[in-house]
């Protein structure tokens, strides 16, 4: 069984949204090319305000989930252990080991039941964060006078006067300094 998974997904998916580190290019890496602006979202998603507060949620509710679901984990455990210390006398008739695997289904049921809301959270929050960064992007990609706003996880190295991620960040923090919000639970066409 698997009670720890809903951790290691959060964590997984915090420290692929944070894992956002640009390397460091040359000294003089080029004129910049007028026209031509890049913007590097995950890097918005790890720095701005909003995301912090998305990523610090999002750990807040992973635990409590383990915690919800720690229980469950002890208590099969526990009867499991018992079980094979009694061996066949500690179950003449097979009527613990039903319950146990209805224990068990009822326990996977809801673990999966609580990924997918945490899932489902992570990605409203970061449908919400996007639709605030939209106006802000295309107001930022007038003023700056860019013919093609490029995604920077698709440019190896560029001019970092191109760059137009930290003027998104700071009007977002502005914006849309935070977020607060609770474990959502999956619509009923999203689940299916």
């Amino acid at each position: 069984m698997k009670i720890l998974a809903i951790g290691a997904f959060a964590l997984a998916s915090l420290v692929a949204s944070t894992a956002v580190a640009q390397t460091q290019g040359p000294q003089n890496p080029g004129p910049a090319i007028p026209g031509v602006c890049v913007y590097f979202n995950q890097r918005l998603l790890a720095t701005s305000t909003a995301g912090q507060a998305v990523q610090a949620r999002m750990e807040q509710l992973a635990t409590e989930v383990q915690g919800e679901l720690a229980p469950y984990g002890m208590s099969i455990q526990t009867e499991i252990n018992s079980l094979q210390q009694g061996g066949a006398a500690a179950d003449p008739d097979g009527a613990r080991r039903t319950a146990l695997q209805a224990r068990i289904t009822e326990a996977q049921t809801l673990e999966q039941t609580r990924q997918d809301e945490l899932r489902y959270t992570l990605s409203e929050q970061r449908r919400l964060i996007s639709a605030a960064v939209e106006p802000i992007l295309v107001a930022v990609y007038q003023e700056r006078g860019c013919g093609i706003l490029l995604d920077r996880e698709s440019v190896f190295i560029l001019n970092p006067a191109m760059d137009v991620t930290d003027v998104v960040i700071q009007r977002l923090n502005t914006s849309l300094p935070t977020l607060s919000f609770n474990r959502l639970p999956v619509p009923a066409q999203a689940a299916q």
